[in-house]
């Protein structure tokens, strides 16, 4: 009797992705399969694998327990979480209106404000936590909001429910970034979103050893459309990245509950630290977004804390030992950045000052190392200031 994975704990279904799911030898981890091309039994009639850039048994096991995680009819896996964001754009017509987060990810601005001029969209940047300000970008006749939350590095919270309605009565697609939480820690479908686009490479994987995407959607017809885009460009997950992210995937609740117990701690360390003029955490009550964050979001904040030093930002790197410089998020060690020069380099000083990312703007990730071990490390660096 097959079991109602439906009635089962979010960690439970993580922990059992791709167990048990080895037909052929009985394996308790689904094996790593890297053919390329499957046998037919009917020239005019494919299996279910026929060749591996439209679908193969790796990615099969990853996109179903993602998926099922989600809570959509199925999931997309691309080659980069870049790559996904694209890959949803190919569900626009020419000439499409998009209303997108004003500070989203500097690589999703990059990524439209090329497009743009190649496709005739036409991209609107909006305050998203304002949704008097999205109503006004959200003229109707708009073919895709973009949002993400928390904003990456600002942590902005953006009510998903009221901002899908306000894109639905628009017309649009409403998708939702949620790559700094994962379905570990909220689900925008259940929100009121039709597609979710996640950067595989961070929590969901947390071991910063592998690069990819994955999109998915409640509605099977606009699924249907991201998988022929999908096989039609060539941009599916390979089966070593695939394997990765299905062993990653198992212990994600267990790491985003302790990486985010651990920003909380450290959030609040470093409110109250004289060299630090201010902090941006959802989980700290004074964060305008707290109340809502809490709402909508599983019970924690995530793994991510952005801070202004008082002082040189360069100077308090470089007393840092624990956390590592470089860019990525979520996973097991931690990581600092300055994303005006890292990961938000790409956009404009304009567009980076409208969404608040300054020169002295450092972003933590935080690890699984001790966070006594963690806060020794960042109060021997603020001491440099």
């Amino acid at each position: 009797m097959s079991r109602d994975r439906t009635r089962e704990a979010l960690a439970t279904r993580a922990a059992r992705a791709g167990i048990n799911a080895d037909p052929g030898h009985g394996g308790i981890v689904a094996p790593i399969n890297v053919a390329a091309t499957y046998l037919r039994d009917d020239a005019a009639i494919p299996g279910k694998f026929d060749y591996a850039r439209t679908n193969a048994p790796t990615r099969a096991v990853l996109a179903e327990a993602i998926a099922g995680l989600e809570g959509a009819e199925g999931a997309c896996l691309t080659a980069s979480g870049m790559a996904a964001i694209d890959l949803i754009l190919n569900l626009l017509p020419a000439g499409a209106r998009i209303v997108a987060a004003h500070d989203c990810y500097g690589g999703t601005q990059r990524l439209f404000n090329a497009r743009a001029p190649q496709r005739g969209f036409e991209i609107v940047y909006a305050d998203a936590t304002d949704l008097s300000a999205l109503e006004a970008a959200l003229k109707p006749g708009a073919a895709l909001l973009f949002l993400e939350t928390p904003s990456n590095p600002r942590l902005r919270i953006t009510d998903i429910e009221a901002a899908s309605a306000l894109g639905h009565g628009a017309g649009a697609l409403v998708a939702v970034d949620n790559t700094v939480l994962s379905p570990a820690l909220q689900r925008p479908l259940e929100l009121g979103a039709d597609i979710v686009v996640s950067s595989l490479t961070k929590i969901i994987n947390g071991h910063s050893d592998m690069v990819g995407g994955v999109v998915c959607a409640r509605d099977s017809a606009v699924l249907d459309d991201l998988a022929w885009w999908l096989n039609a460009s060539g941009t599916g997950l390979g089966p070593f990245d695939a394997f990765l992210a299905t062993r990653g995937l198992r212990t994600l609740p267990l790491r985003a509950r302790a990486q985010s117990d651990s920003a909380l701690e450290l959030a609040g360390r470093l409110a109250a630290h004289d060299r630090v003029s201010h902090v941006d955490y959802p989980g700290l009550a004074a964060h305008p977004g707290h109340a809502l964050a809490a709402r909508q979001q599983s019970g924690r904040f995530g793994p991510l804390v952005s801070l202004e030093v008082k002082g040189d930002a360069r100077r308090f790197l470089e007393g840092l030992e624990l956390f590592s410089l470089a860019q990525s998020l979520g996973g097991a060690e931690s990581l600092v950045s300055v994303p005006a020069l890292m990961t938000h380099a790409a956009m404009s000083p304009q567009a980076r000052a409208d969404a608040g990312i300054s020169d002295s703007l450092v972003r933590l990730s935080v690890g699984l190392e001790d966070g006594d071990d963690l806060w020794r490390d960042l109060e021997t660096a603020l001491a440099r200031l």
